[in-house]
């Protein structure tokens, strides 16, 4: 990666951006291809990498090793060998250990590709997960196309420059439908697996919630950990684990209010509360009304 100290302003949130460095591309191209690691030239000694900031331009990294630790967004990614990640423009993002990156990076500038290679390619496409994990058929056929770029990258003697240029545009959009195509198929195989994953504990909370409020029960129930289920529930309700949870139990305690001459004692017991003074309350936190007031209003 080139050198992004010189140059670069803050936003408003005090975040620096840093622009594609084009004087720094091999005949000045938008676009650099080249290995990561101690010893290569892949960014400047002094470059903040190791501190949070934007990029006004793609950054894919194909790792040969790892694992390596790095924040996109203010969330963690733990990247190995044979993983790629794609950092689009905009993003915040840092680095850990340069030291410890290995493999070959990509960088591209917006605006090197025709509008209609962008769409197609879904470079502008935030929806989609920036850590990917090719199996070892995508992987192969990622590599040759990324080994292929580089060799046309770097063959600057064989062509005059405006076909050098057409020849990588063409090059590049090869590897990046390629790309494009994992990253949704990962997107799509992410919802599909939240989807089963939240299947799974909607139906594990409707059969316990009346004795069991705890999210991490569940998560040992369905052998999760408590992010997955956070994830899969969010996307599925916009609840976290523990909201939906309350909000089965806040349902099953109206229609017991509603429809039963059950005392309030005996209803917060049902919906698993031995403590009438805790479930009554649990249900005013969740509803601004006591249990009394509820029933005394819906009937």
């Amino acid at each position: 990666m080139a050198d992004m100290t010189d140059v670069g302003a803050e936003g408003g949130d005090g975040i620096r951006t840093f622009p594609f460095p084009v004087d720094l591309s091999v005949l000045g191209v938008g676009m650099q291809v080249g290995q990561m690691g101690t010893g290569r030239t892949w960014h400047a000694a002094d470059a903040p990498l190791e501190r949070v900031h934007r990029i006004d331009f793609h950054i894919v990294m194909l790792f040969d090793e790892g694992p390596v630790r790095h924040m996109i967004d203010f969330a963690e990614y733990e990247a190995n060998a044979g993983d790629v990640m794609w950092i689009r423009p905009g993003q915040v993002h840092r680095f850990s250990r340069t030291g410890d990156y290995r493999g070959t990076v990509l960088t591209m500038q917006p605006g090197f590709l025709p509008r209609a290679t962008v769409e197609a390619t879904g470079l502008y496409r935030y929806d989609l997960p920036p850590l990917l994990h090719p199996d070892a058929d995508r992987l192969t056929a990622l590599r040759s196309a990324l080994v292929q770029l580089q060799r046309e990258y770097e063959d600057t003697t064989t062509l005059p420059l405006s076909l050098h240029t057409a020849v990588l545009r063409h090059s590049l959009t090869a590897f990046l439908l390629r790309l494009a195509h994992l990253a949704a198929s990962s997107a799509e195989a992410a919802r599909q697996q939240g989807d089963t994953t939240f299947t799974l504990f909607r139906d594990a909370v409707e059969k316990g919630f009346a004795t069991n409020h705890s999210v991490s029960a569940y998560a040992d129930q369905l052998g999760y950990s408590r992010r997955t289920l956070v994830r899969a529930v969010r996307a599925a309700t916009g609840l976290t684990p523990k909201g939906f949870i309350d909000k089965r139990v806040i349902l099953e305690a109206k229609r017991l209010l509603a429809h039963t001459d059950m005392t309030i004692g005996r209803v917060g017991v049902a919906v698993g509360f031995p403590d009438a003074a805790n479930f009554s309350k649990f249900f005013h936190q969740h509803t601004e009304v006591t249990p009394a007031a509820f029933r005394a209003e819906i009937r």
